[in-house]
């Protein structure tokens, strides 16, 4: 989503030098990189017949549903409705959406090495259990041979389960 804030950058820039918004709309909707030229080719064509520009960004928004188009859509109709520095309020919106890709992507390298360890953790017992086996056959016979011993796999592969359960919810991190 780097190219929405490259996009919203544009309007910055349009919006500083003089220009209206709907001519920077314009201007990402015919320059941008996919998919953003195609949904703001489509707001702008929008606004050209005749819908207002909170209906165009609503729409924009039920085809995109994204926070970061949320975003947008709220600073511009809040803008729009009670006036301010549009370049501003968006170059602050930019700053935040990137920071936050910033910070998704820190938390997603975080997390990798937490996965990696359970992963590792989680193949530990059949490792172990493949090597006694190949070092000493005989030895593991119990575990498959008797009920108690079924019963003590049944009871470890639950376990085994919980434990990566529990692994896996501690590296999934909301953003």
């Amino acid at each position: 989503m780097f190219e929405f804030s490259n996009a919203i950058d544009i309007i910055v820039r349009g919006v500083k030098s003089g220009l209206p918004v709907n001519e920077c709309l314009k201007i990402i909707a015919r320059d941008a990189p996919r998919p953003v030229c195609d949904e703001f080719h489509m707001m702008t064509e929008g606004l050209r017949i005749g819908m207002t520009l909170e209906q165009a960004l609503n729409r924009m928004y039920e085809r995109m549903p994204l926070q970061e188009v949320n975003f947008f859509t709220i600073v511009l109709v809040i803008q729009q409705k009670t006036g301010g520095n549009l370049a501003e309020a968006l170059g602050n919106l930019a700053n935040v959406l990137r920071s936050r890709k910033l910070m998704e992507a820190k938390i997603k390298a975080l997390s990798s090495e937490a996965k990696a360890s359970a992963y590792i953790i989680g193949s530990l017992p059949f490792l172990v259990m493949g090597s006694v086996k190949l070092s000493s056959p005989e030895y593991l016979d119990p575990l498959f041979n008797t009920r108690m011993g079924n019963f003590i796999l049944i009871g470890a592969g639950i376990w085994m389960l919980a434990g990566i359960l529990v692994m896996k919810k501690m590296t999934m991190i909301k953003v």
